[in-house]
């Protein structure tokens, strides 16, 4: 059972569908391919909330949904919660 989306091949993250405990392998399922990505979960991630699919220094651009939605605040590892502690808009 899958417990995240990841809306396009080649987004940064995924999308909890379910709440994901720290340390907890997870599935994910790309909504374009139905291709699935494993990760291990470095935090708690709520319902609704983002998780690392990749290795990012700090200033990276963010991609979802196929489009650049923001920018690192600190480098992420695969699996971290991704929040407004690690990425900010671009646009402000």
């Amino acid at each position: 059972m899958h417990k995240f989306w990841i809306h396009r091949t080649g987004d940064h993250v995924g999308v909890a569908t379910r709440d994901i405990e720290a340390g907890e392998r997870v599935t994910g399922v790309y909504m374009d391919t139905n291709e699935t990505s494993e990760v291990v979960s470095k935090g708690n991630i709520p319902l609704g909330h983002k998780i690392s699919l990749v290795v990012h220094g700090e200033g990276e651009d963010v991609i979802e949904y196929g489009q650049v939605i923001g920018v690192t605040r600190t480098s992420w590892q695969l699996g971290d919660y991704v929040h407004t502690h690690n990425i900010k808009s671009k646009r402000w």
